[in-house]
């Protein structure tokens, strides 16, 4: 709770610029899902655990959480609650948002003649948003699967979007990512921290950590990794004015705090000990000892980040 009050304020902010609907649920929304085909539903996130019972084709559930690539956390209609796979051959997301006020389904994103309205939608209905077009309009699935657009306005559409992510504008991703990584500021540093763990971080748990909070988008958990993740993406950068907020930034280890010491460091082959996530000004959002204060933001121009630096580029394009 402290961290999160420390930076309450910061954080919605954030999130109103990245999601004009809230990210998290709004009052009275759930998303829900859909059974596929029988599946186990078990007290842990782990196929060791305990089978409570086996969850019947077409059986409607409550998602209440993404905890990890491979489980969601869920309740059942009983009000049970328990863990599933998140393999699309088991569930399938069906619901994240209600209509709150009827209001046209579009073919179109835009209110002009170019867009035939399909019908209106009813107050109480439940659909799915699986796009973010712009600030204006979603895109969504109605209970029957039929695909079109509606108005994002709070007025008629209420969302739950905590769970199931719409795919967004790239802009809009990359401040959710920044906004989440501003949710634990202050937060302890600890070398080889546990992943899955938010109470301590290190570099490349902190960016692990705010993908997925952010997006539910799972980057490696280990910097080097990070770092060949990013070049195998596409083109990088090896001059850090030239990078774009949002960037992941990959350092070397400190061989000292001029700039000649660094003279023989090749960026593409030089090992990566450090990352962090670049916010444009020269600004960088990372976490890197203990004695640092942990999740900070530093300043990169004439500090020892400038030396280190190897090269940067983008996760999400």
């Amino acid at each position: 709770m402290r961290k999160w009050t420390m930076v309450l304020g910061m954080f919605v902010m954030a999130l109103a610029f990245a999601f004009p609907a809230a990210t998290m649920a709004d009052e009275g929304v759930t998303t829900k899902a859909q059974i596929v085909s029988g599946v186990s539903f078990r007290d842990q996130a782990s196929t060791s655990s305990n089978v409570i019972r086996m969850l019947k084709t077409n059986e409607i559930v409550t998602l209440t959480d993404y905890v990890t690539v491979n489980w969601y956390k869920i309740k059942d209609a009983q009000g049970v609650s328990g863990y599933v796979s998140t393999n699309s051959k088991y569930i399938k997301v069906i619901s994240n948002a209600k209509i709150i006020y009827g209001v046209n389904f579009r073919s179109q994103p835009t209110s002009d003649s170019s867009s035939k309205v399909i019908r209106m939608l009813s107050k109480g209905e439940e659909v799915l948003v699986t796009d973010k077009v712009n600030d204006s309009w979603y895109k969504i699935q109605d209970g029957s699967g039929v695909s079109g657009y509606v108005s994002t306005s709070s007025k008629y559409i209420s969302t739950d979007f905590s769970v199931n992510i719409p795919n967004l504008p790239l802009a809009d991703e990359i401040e959710a990512v920044i906004a989440a990584g501003n949710v634990y500021l202050g937060t302890p540093y600890e070398f080889g921290s546990v992943r899955g763990d938010t109470s301590t971080f290190d570099c490349s748990d902190f960016i692990q950590t705010m993908f997925w909070d952010a997006l539910r988008f799972s980057v490696p958990g280990e910097s080097r990794d990070q770092g060949e993740f990013v070049k195998s993406l596409g083109a990088v950068s090896k001059d850090w004015t030239r990078l774009k907020r949002g960037d992941l930034m990959f350092f070397s280890s400190y061989k000292g705090s001029k700039a000649s010491d660094y003279q023989d460091v090749n960026p593409l082959t030089e090992p990566i000990t450090h990352v962090g996530i670049y916010l444009g000004n020269g600004s960088l959002l990372h976490t890197y000892s203990i004695e640092s204060g942990g999740v900070r933001v530093d300043t990169i121009d004439g500090k020892q980040w400038e030396n280190r630096f190897l090269f940067g580029g983008s996760v999400i394009r």
